[in-house]
């Protein structure tokens, strides 16, 4: 067991959640009501479970595939830190991972 950090995207509020080895971030923040929409349920069709991945811990993730990197082009708030939150596969050493959600989202959910 492991923990991740979402940061809502206002910066304000932090959610500490308990998520498990070869998770997804996408499983972890919809098993905790973290509010990413997910729709294609993490079949990277779409880019609805963006999130920024704070800079200490970008290089620790492996680098993103590049069909990853096409269907982040349609994610709206889009920066140097951006994921998937579908492609991100938990390991031991995520430990303490910390995400924001973007401002912009292409979802319709509030946090």
């Amino acid at each position: 067991m492991i923990k991740v950090v979402f940061i809502s995207p206002d910066g304000l509020t932090q959610h500490e959640c308990n998520a498990e080895i070869g998770d997804t971030l996408l499983d972890v923040a919809q098993n905790n009501d973290i509010d990413i929409e997910g729709a294609c349920e993490g079949n990277m069709a779409c880019s609805t479970c963006h999130v920024i991945v704070e800079d200490a811990w970008f290089g620790k993730l492996p680098s993103p595939k590049l069909e990853e990197n096409e269907m982040l082009d349609l994610a709206p708030g889009l920066c140097a830190t951006s994921r998937l939150g579908c492609q991100i596969i938990l390991a031991e050493a995520h430990d303490g991972l910390v995400v924001k959600l973007p401002k912009e989202t292409a979802n319709a959910g509030a946090w």
